[in-house]
């Protein structure tokens, strides 16, 4: 039977909506309670919504009983503090599953390409149902920053690069990209992050956000582009090396984050 898909993302995978005109006091995520976890680059996040409405990142399928990227549970003191970005992730009325705020340290093009990662949303996700996707809405103004997305880990030809001004939407099949920030700073940057499933709410919103499914990609020197190709492989080898010396073979291509 396979799984409900949105249209909009059948063809690329990705698609950009219109800016949204932000008036959000920035209290709203500066004043959230942020976490460590497993991402792209230096991160912490500050969870609106998980699992069991605790304040904690993991995969709803790490826990018991496990289950997919779905029916997020909102964090009471979290969204008490960020009324406006709860009604954000809600607006689509698509099932909502983790919801976050990311706050990304500044970092290199190289740190972004070695960081890219693919998600793991639809674990455990019954067939015949909606299919988990991930929206990003950029906080800040971080106009010389880029989302970084990959079909190929390792094949720069297959890169898209796109700028993240504020008010940015976009929303992405995350296991069907590579992906992670090149925030080029200098303060850190802010982004809304929400799970949210396939299915006629998102396919209205997107319709309603003029959805482009072929946005342009931003150019980069093909110089920047060699040489963070050549760090990718030099630090997955170091990587290889120190877990070899300590008896741990490494998977050949690693998905290590969530």
């Amino acid at each position: 039977m396979g799984f409900l898909t949105s249209p909009a993302l059948d063809d690329t995978g990705l698609v950009v909506l219109d800016r949204l005109d932000l008036s959000i006091d920035p209290a709203e995520w500066r004043g959230l309670e942020y976490v460590g976890w497993r991402s792209s680059g230096i991160t912490r996040f500050a969870p609106l919504a998980s699992y069991a409405g605790e304040i904690e990142c993991n995969g709803f399928w790490n826990h018991t009983p496990p289950r997919t990227d779905k029916d997020g549970v909102w964090v009471a003191a979290q969204v008490a503090k960020a009324p406006t970005l709860q009604r954000l992730a809600l607006e689509p009325g698509a099932n909502l599953g983790r919801c976050r705020v990311i706050e990304l340290q500044p970092n290199t093009y190289a740190d972004a390409v070695y960081n890219l990662h693919q998600d793991d949303n639809n674990r455990l996700n019954a067939d015949g149902t909606g299919w988990v996707v991930r929206s990003w809405l950029n906080l800040t103004d971080d106009a010389d920053s880029l989302l970084i997305l990959r079909s190929d880990r390792f094949d720069p030809a297959t890169e898209i690069r796109l700028p993240l001004r504020a008010g940015s939407r976009i929303i992405v099949d995350t296991q069907r990209f590579w992906h992670a920030v090149w925030h080029r700073g200098p303060a850190p940057r802010y982004a809304l992050i929400t799970s949210w499933t396939s299915g006629p709410q998102l396919d209205a919103y997107i319709a309603e956000g003029n959805g482009d499914q072929h946005p342009t990609s931003v150019d980069l020197p093909a110089h920047l582009v060699a040489e963070a190709q050549t760090e990718l492989h030099r630090r997955i080898e170091e990587r290889r090396r120190a877990l070899e010396a300590q008896g741990i073979v490494m998977e050949p291509v690693e998905s290590l984050y969530e």
